[in-house]
């Protein structure tokens, strides 16, 4: 049986995806899923500040963090994104670098903060992932996580689990990762929902936090290091 390398098939992946993700990754940011992510940071987060933006895909998320005042260093694992990210994303406030979020080539404490969008669900280990995050944050610094929620339709690339097959889409819920997160170094500050328009007909006031997040495409979590 051929050899399941986790971290080579996720980048054969997104290497792949490069060019549909470009072509849609402006609409995310401004209009779609991701619209509300740069707002709900501005509001939270120091101009000036230096952000690590972890798993940056084609860096239009970066460079919008670049255009708000932001420092950003942009990575990703697929060096087809972070090529588009170089051509097309330029900005005197952004870098772009080829890197593995389970071995960031940063030095201890050198960010801010993190912004890691739908990033930490294409990792086999994410334990070891928001140890890396720790690790290059200063203290008291923020992490900035967009989680793929229940309804995500990128979800489905976890089903193959269920033939005892190997897939590069761990099956981590929004309320599995509040838990890691605050039993490994980060307190809990902040979230924000991300719902699907049907979702959104649904009177959530009063519901706990956890079926509110059952109902997401997504959640961003607001975390500081302790």
């Amino acid at each position: 049986m051929k050899s399941f390398d986790w971290i080579q098939e996720t980048e054969k992946k997104w290497n792949e995806n490069a060019d549909f993700w470009h072509e849609n990754s402006e609409n995310m940011w401004l209009k779609g899923s991701r619209s509300t992510i740069i707002p709900f940071i501005r509001e939270r987060l120091t101009s000036g500040s230096q952000i690590l933006d972890a798993g940056c895909g084609d860096g239009f998320g970066s460079y919008l963090l670049a255009e708000n005042s932001y420092k950003v260093t942009g990575i990703d694992i697929a060096e087809k994104m972070i090529s588009h990210a170089k051509e097309k994303r330029k900005h005197l406030n952004v870098t772009f670098h080829k890197a593995d979020l389970t071995k960031l080539p940063f030095e201890r404490g050198q960010y801010d903060a993190v912004m890691a969008i739908n990033s930490i669900e294409w990792v086999e280990q994410p334990l070891d992932v928001l140890e890396e995050f720790h690790r290059v944050t200063k203290e008291k610094g923020f992490l900035f996580l967009g989680l793929l929620g229940p309804t995500a339709g990128p979800r489905a690339n976890s089903f193959p689990r269920l033939f005892g097959n190997k897939a590069i889409c761990n099956t981590m819920m929004p309320w599995e990762f509040e838990q890691l997160a605050q039993e490994n170094g980060w307190e809990l500050l902040d979230g924000m929902p991300v719902y699907k328009e049907e979702a959104k007909k649904v009177d959530v006031t009063g519901l706990p936090r956890h079926l509110k997040q059952a109902l997401t495409f997504m959640w961003v979590f607001m975390l500081q290091k302790r």
